[in-house]
């Protein structure tokens, strides 16, 4: 009689761990499949605008909560200055992304809203890993505060401490020099 009380016991159990697995895959399924109609998300190959923006399937997406140097605002370039040599700060940046995507796929999470330049604002991803990090890390761009939360901020304290990139220079946070240059 025992053996068939432990038999039945362990059967039941069995059964229970089947149906909670169930209820867990159906419920997982129901979680993700009502994110997927909330996040959006762009790949492709990149053509890069400059350190912080680029163009996959002729959608521009702005990296949210980071800035670099300008390339072309409305026009002009910005500049950062090493010694006495003036440096196209803005081209720089463009060209280590462009140096770290090369031909590749680029992945990016979009946000809900655009930004005033009706662009994508999102994070975007090279073989998972974050461009954004990249290029605030590398010192070619800065965590853009007033829209990251300091999201980036150990990342660009990063660059300064080791004095990369653009840390080795006189510059003017993007945001600052944009204000000036209107």
């Amino acid at each position: 009689m025992k053996k068939l009380e432990i038999k039945w016991m362990s059967l039941m159990k069995k059964q229970s761990l089947i149906l909670n697995s169930l209820i867990l895959f159906f419920f997982q399924i129901f979680i993700f499949s009502s994110y997927s109609q909330e996040l959006k998300y762009i790949s492709g190959k990149a053509i890069i605008s400059d350190g912080d923006t680029i163009k996959i399937n002729g959608e521009k997406i702005r990296f949210g909560g980071i800035d670099a140097p300008e390339t072309n605002f409305f026009g002009k370039k910005q500049f950062c200055y090493l010694d006495d040599l003036e440096v196209s700060c803005g081209n720089q940046s463009k060209e280590k992304l462009t140096e770290k995507i090369g031909k590749n796929s680029v992945r990016c999470f979009i946000e809900k809203n655009k930004d005033k330049y009706k662009r994508y604002v999102g994070e975007c991803f090279l073989n998972n890993k974050s461009l954004s990090v990249y290029m605030v890390r590398s010192g070619f761009a800065f965590d853009y505060p007033k829209y990251s939360k300091g999201k980036f901020k150990k990342d660009q304290d990063f660059a300064k401490y080791y004095s990369l990139g653009l840390w080795n220079m006189q510059f003017e946070y993007p945001w600052i020099w944009r204000k000036k240059n209107r």
